[in-house]
């Protein structure tokens, strides 16, 4: 700590939300119904503020890219709020949080529970998307729409009070982390922003105020000094951290130490902590407007946020068989030089892409991108390493069909650390012609969420779905991370996520004046409305009404 009053104010703030979870613990779930209504109203009236704080905070350029804000701060954050509300209404009356979720068989003796769309505005705004929940194996969907609940079940448990080390980069995740360790664990929060986040303090105050006055979240600011500080308090019973492996790492073991006896850190660890995902994509015959669809589809998995996600595409596995490989780099490449360059705005992404630069001498420089080819003659340090920044590599497997989809399998996931989401592009025709290997495959992708058509970030949007990374990580070896967020049916034993996107919105299209009707998915980095719809998403958030669909759609088809 920098002064003893620092640690004081922290100490107070602590007894202050040891006092809160006591007053969670005898709430009702009527009544935390009520608070989490009332939690949601203060989002959507500070939704503005919200977004804005975090487009200067990072120093987003004016216009389409603003976009990104809303949904990733307060649009995903009022759906994660109000589907914790769904469930608890259902859990007060009676039914199963996943009442409604239809069931069916996956690969590998598993069980699916189809969770969007599950209503008729979800069936309308993600029209052509779908995602469902798979459990591990062995688990049957009788016990888990019965034990589906966690926490909320478990009326007049005490969890205690827990440390929210929060992401720098995207702004939902903070309030999320929050709003899942007291609904799962009864657990209230002490919410240390990353210092990148600092500015937005104001806006996560007002927005998360029914929270804080109920004393069961505390948001503070503070550097190294400060995060030390709680990790080690008597009073924090758990941490949670959204971040790297290496500081996931310091905190347990020490910075520098061994990974092996007593950990340095006293209490349980949860994590989310990113890695190297791949695209995989399946050889077929592509028009020249699949090929420019797609190259917009990976360009946009890069560089959303200015590429600094943890789940961004950094690797892309190709057929080394198919004609068109060649002809997609080169669209590729003509779409990153389109998108207006951006300075990277996270902390030390400067020092990150020269070790890419280093690595790979011969990485070509597309309007302050880098484009790497990863081979057996080249560094195989891009698969080993988050840049976290504009840096996307691209390898070449063999074979066409099924044999080129298992080999990328085994590529991701033998050779590319981390495990949180993969994504894969595949024709309608090519996923047809694979059959039940298709889903067999799938199966064997050892991910935590998995998109088919669909950038696997966008199951960070989705509050129905798990997130996190591939069960199985332990403190010795995190991989990325330790636990799941989000998850508002409340299911015990998910094992991953699977999002289905269409391979193009419209297959054919024709343009009229701004219309065009193959409008693209407002995260893409290339849709010009991306803000005009991404407001209007976060205002159909804060009050559905189906008054306001015309003019999303509107918005939409000018995309």
């Amino acid at each position: 700590m920098s002064t003893a009053t620092e640690g004081t104010e922290l100490d107070s703030q602590i007894t202050r939300l040891t006092n809160g979870a006591a007053a969670w613990a005898s709430m009702g779930l009527n009544q935390r119904i009520d608070l989490l209504a009332r939690t949601h109203s203060a989002i959507a009236a500070n939704a503005e503020a919200w977004a804005e704080s975090a487009i200067r905070a990072k120093g987003v350029p004016a216009g389409p890219l603003e976009g990104e804000e809303w949904m990733s701060g307060p649009y995903a954050t009022l759906l994660g709020v109000q589907g914790i509300i769904d469930s608890l209404k259902k859990l007060a009356a009676g039914k199963s949080p996943l009442t409604g979720a239809r069931a069916k068989s996956a690969p590998g003796g598993r069980v699916a529970f189809k969770v969007l769309p599950s209503n008729l505005y979800e069936f309308n705004l993600f029209n052509g998307f779908s995602a469902e929940l798979w459990l591990a194996p062995g688990k049957s969907e009788a016990s888990a729409r019965a034990n589906a609940g966690l926490g909320a079940k478990r009326l007049g448990e005490n969890g205690g009070v827990g440390l929210v080390l929060g992401a720098g980069n995207i702004s939902a995740i903070g309030p999320l982390d929050v709003l899942y360790e007291l609904i799962a664990y009864n657990r209230v929060s002490v919410l240390k922003l990353n210092p990148t986040f600092a500015p937005l303090t104001d806006a996560y105050q007002r927005a998360l105020a029914p929270l804080i006055d109920a004393d069961l979240l505390a948001i503070v600011n503070g550097g190294a000094e400060v995060g030390s500080y709680l990790t080690g308090h008597a009073g924090i019973s758990h941490v949670h951290i959204t971040g790297s492996a290496q500081t996931h790492d310091a905190i347990v073991w020490g910075p520098g130490a061994a990974k092996t006896g007593e950990p340095k850190l006293d209490k349980p660890i949860s994590s989310e902590l990113g890695g190297v995902s791949p695209t995989i994509v399946i050889p077929g015959e592509w028009s020249e407007a699949d090929l420019r669809f797609q190259a917009e589809h990976v360009a946009t998995q890069r560089l959303h946020n200015g590429g600094h996600n943890c789940i961004a595409t950094q690797q892309l596995i190709l057929s080394a068989d198919w004609p068109q490989k060649n002809r997609f780099l080169n669209v590729l490449r003509e779409v990153l030089a389109e998108i207006p360059a951006r300075d990277p705005w996270y902390p030390g992404t400067e020092r990150k892409l020269s070790a890419a630069e280093r690595s790979y001498p011969a990485a070509e420089h597309i309007n302050g991108r880098l484009l790497v080819e990863v081979s057996d003659q080249t560094s195989t340090d891009l698969c080993a390493t988050e840049y976290f920044g504009p840096v996307l590599g691209y390898t070449a497997v063999p074979g066409s069909g099924a044999d080129f989809f298992a080999n990328a399998v085994e590529f991701a996931n033998t050779k590319l650390d981390g495990s949180l989401g993969a994504t894969i592009i595949v024709a309608p025709a090519d996923r047809k012609a694979l059959g039940s290997r298709f889903d067999e495959l799938l199966a064997e992708l050892r991910y935590g969420t998995i998109g088919v058509n669909v950038w696997s970030g966008i199951g960070f949007l989705l509050p129905t779905l798990a997130w996190g990374a591939y069960p199985g990580n332990t403190l010795e070896a995190v991989g990325s991370g330790i636990g799941v967020v989000h998850n508002c049916h409340l299911v015990e034993g998910a094992e991953r996520n699977i999002a289905y996107g269409p391979f193009r919105p419209f297959p054919r299209s024709f343009q009229h004046g701004e219309l065009s009707l193959s409008p693209k998915p407002p995260w893409f980095v290339t849709n010009k409305r991306a803000k005009e719809i991404t407001q209007a998403l976060t205002d159909f958030a804060a009050a559905p009404s189906p008054v306001k669909l015309p003019g999303i759609f509107n918005q939409a088809f000018r995309g």
